[in-house]
């Protein structure tokens, strides 16, 4: 008696540290993304509905302006905070102190999403293609200009590697964003741009800017008869905004597994990609590994770019 007392009082033992093993996810998740309004906001709203009916929990979303990235880096790394940034937030470093580290303070999910910069000129422009537009800036070097914003920023990098891989001397006009950037390509001032091709698309079909090529790396359907500036004048030219979805640093492999399968399906979803496409905005939700990757690929490539540009950083 005393012998199988002690088998079912070891057996309990045993059973203990399982039973009382949390499931994940048993409460709220908190999606965390930089401003209201902005386009990883308009990405968490996507995808929080699909995730709450999929994993049974709420998913809320969290605008935190600029210390999003800093919050959720000093998180728990349970898998109930996670962030949305399409700075990225993983070059942001290199141009800036940051109080956080891309590689050391955050867990990649997936890279959920990527929009495509697009090359526009004035229609005063006397260049037709990419081709035509590197042979004008090499005859009049110093002279063209192009507009960005943002030092670091999406259209500020894309005109920097175009200006190295193509090997001419244009000049940077900044403004205070890409929205004055575009007013100011419109009215004439600078002769180029390199804006989000959904913000530009709509002055394409108005024929108020020319477009000469769309930087992804193949044609977009969203964009149709666009060739890409990889194809016409620069091969392996690419510049795109992409928006990456992280965890804290040291969430368990378990848990990341998770998310990244329910974002996954989120992302995929038929309704979400159509929306998405509307906006201009191409789905890629890849794997856990495949984002961390193209992360450190990312940084590599433009602390190059920053060395062979002469960028100034902050």
């Amino acid at each position: 008696m005393k012998s199988a007392w002690m088998a079912v009082a070891i057996a309990g033992l045993c059973a203990a540290p399982a039973s009382a093993q949390e499931v994940f996810p048993n409460r709220i998740i908190r999606i965390v993304t930089p401003a209201t309004g902005g386009g990883s906001d308009v990405l968490a709203r996507m995808i929080a509905p699909a995730m709450t009916e999929s994993l049974g929990q709420q998913v809320i979303v969290d605008n935190r302006g600029s210390i999003a990235n800093e919050i959720v880096a000093k998180s728990p790394p349970d898998g109930y905070t996670i962030l949305i940034d399409g700075s990225p937030l993983w070059l942001t470093s290199l141009f800036r102190q940051t109080p956080w580290d891309a590689l050391k303070d955050f867990a990649p999910l997936t890279l959920a999403v990527i929009s495509p910069s697009m090359l526009v000129v004035h229609p005063s422009v006397p260049a037709k293609t990419v081709r035509e537009l590197i042979a004008l800036a090499k005859a009049r070097p110093g002279q063209i200009n192009y507009a960005a914003g943002t030092i670091g920023a999406t259209p500020h990098l894309a005109g920097e590697q175009f200006k190295v891989m193509a090997g001419v001397n244009v000049v940077r006009v900044p403004y205070k964003g890409t929205g004055p950037g575009m007013i100011g390509l419109m009215g004439g001032e600078v002769e180029f741009m390199f804006p989000g091709a959904a913000s530009a698309w709509n002055y394409v079909k108005q024929g108020r800017l020319r477009a000469l090529g769309v930087c992804s790396l193949k044609p977009s359907a969203l964009f149709p008869g666009v060739p890409t500036v990889s194809d016409t004048g620069l091969p392996g030219y690419e510049s795109v905004s992409p928006q990456g979805i992280v965890a804290p640093a040291k969430t368990p492999a378990a848990v990341i597994a998770r998310l990244n399968h329910e974002l996954v399906k989120a992302l995929n979803r038929a309704d979400t990609r159509q929306r998405l496409g509307e906006l201009g905005i191409e789905v890629v939700a890849d794997t856990a590994e495949e984002f961390a990757a193209s992360m450190k690929n990312d940084i590599a490539r433009t602390a190059k770019l920053i060395k062979d540009a002469g960028i100034r950083v902050e």
